[in-house]
């Protein structure tokens, strides 16, 4: 953890364990975006007036923060929308390092919450923060940060082009599986634009041979 100075990052053993995972199997574009989403999920906590160790696990933020992509990877892929994958993944990651169900439930709902805004940020802080951190490194709206913290953050976890990283990632797995973006998702709506394909609409779901007939005559 040297190499990010002096950087609020928690060195605690299972901490840097997860770095790892993360570091040795992402782009290193995703890696960054992910460290970064702890920074400013941390920086948005303080603006709530939410102090570390106090008000919230700052392990478990991290944990959420740096493996809430590892479902984009092939070690994370298990044949479902990545967020989730992601989840499954962690969860499994912490498991085997013994930590304790309530705090892997916590990460699994952070990873899994983290394409769901609305849910994740009415959620306890460690889960809201992953989702409010990894959405700010995408698009900083909110309060501003201090000057110069956002150069000093890009000089050790340089952007390397993260929004158009994470796109063609996840346009990517679900070109190889369309399983993984199923209609109406984040994924499944990135790759509809790619493609250009139609999805169908509400009623021909409800309609189709599987359905109760709640729209036959109308």
């Amino acid at each position: 953890m040297d190499t990010y100075g002096d950087l609020p990052f928690p060195r605690t053993g299972l901490a840097l364990d997860a770095l790892r995972l993360a570091r040795d199997t992402e782009s290193p574009a995703i890696f960054n975006h992910s460290m970064r989403s702890y920074l400013y999920g941390r920086f948005l906590g303080e603006r709530q007036g939410l102090r570390p160790g106090h008000d919230y696990d700052d392990e478990l933020l991290f944990l959420g923060c740096v493996l809430h992509d590892i479902g984009l990877t092939p070690h994370g892929d298990r044949g479902g929308r990545f967020d989730i994958d992601g989840a499954d993944t962690a969860a499994a990651f912490l498991h085997d390092r013994g930590v304790a169900a309530d705090r892997v439930e916590v990460v699994w709902d952070a990873v899994a919450l983290h394409l769901c805004f609305d849910v994740a940020i009415r959620k306890r802080p460690e889960i809201a923060l992953v989702t409010a951190g990894a959405g700010y490194d995408l698009g900083p709206e909110g309060p501003a940060l201090p000057e110069g913290y956002a150069d000093r953050v890009h000089a050790v976890l340089p952007r390397l082009r993260a929004a158009a990283a994470l796109h063609d990632a996840i346009v990517d797995q679900a070109l190889a599986d369309p399983g993984k973006a199923p209609p109406f998702s984040t994924p499944g709506e990135l790759l509809r634009q790619h493609t250009g394909e139609r999805w169908p609409t509400w009623r021909e779901l409800m309609s189709g041979e599987a359905g109760w007939g709640d729209y036959a005559g109308i």
